[in-house]
């Protein structure tokens, strides 16, 4: 898969986001982090085309974000709640990532269901899931159509601790291939054993942009989140003490 850089320049969406812009590489995993309200779920609706900011614009390639079909092809995004309306398989339901490309997809398919460990649940209604379940088969629907960037709203927060490691291999794989991957993660040591770049979000603003080790620094996660706070454990391990 060959990604191609994302890129935002001075995105303003009115009370939520103010004069963002930031180049996102593809082959990685970038996160935004920021508190409840900073605008990271307004940013990556931006950068999906989902929403058109006030002022500012979208970059892909270096083009205008591309519309429609051609977009969908390119960019995957999964919101924060995703909505099913209807009570379809789980198997139909991921299907429903090929339509972009106009093809049933059926080893794209099944390796979205089986990267989302859902293969024994494929001829299962949707309905009857789990939370947990349901927030699996939706990503599982964005990886259906092999995007060259994947755009996710909290991926992980529906998901057990076995099930979000899983999934985090997952991604990290389709990054090694080539893709971009954008996380919107609360979990700051998630963030930082597990990401490549950080974009650190407060009040609309891009606050600071960097390594986890230099985005999330304690004195960012005091200044940002008012919190005390000091990492432990070696680089790839590491967890956040709080207090």
């Amino acid at each position: 898969m060959s990604g191609r850089r994302l890129a935002c320049a001075g995105l303003i969406v009115g009370g939520r986001l103010h004069g963002v812009s930031a180049i996102l590489e593809p082959g990685g995993i970038t996160a935004i982090c920021g508190p409840n309200g900073a605008g990271k779920s307004t940013l990556l609706q931006c950068l999906a085309g989902v929403l058109a900011p006030d002022a500012g614009g979208v970059l892909l390639d270096g083009a205008p974000l591309p519309s429609g079909r051609a977009r969908a092809r390119r960019v995957g995004y999964l919101p924060q709640t995703g909505e099913i309306a209807w009570d379809i398989s789980v198997a139909a339901l991921v299907g429903l990532g090929r339509l972009p490309h106009r093809d049933r997809g059926e080893a794209q398919i099944a390796a979205a269901l089986a990267a989302c460990d859902l293969a024994h649940l494929a001829d299962r209604p949707v309905f009857s899931l789990s939370g947990g379940e349901r927030a699996r088969a939706l990503l599982a629907r964005v990886l259906a159509g092999a995007p060259e960037w994947i755009l996710a709203d909290e991926p992980l927060a529906a998901l057990d601790l076995g099930h979000q490691v899983a999934l985090l291999e997952r991604l990290r794989a389709a990054a090694d291939r080539g893709a971009g991957v954008v996380l919107v993660l609360h979990d700051l040591a998630l963030a930082m054993n597990h990401a490549d770049r950080v974009l650190v979000l407060d009040q609309g603003g891009l606050v600071v942009e960097g390594t986890p080790e230099e985005a999330l620094s304690e004195e960012t996660i005091r200044t940002v989140w008012e919190v005390r706070a000091c990492w432990l454990g070696e680089p790839g391990g590491r967890a956040l003490a709080t207090g």
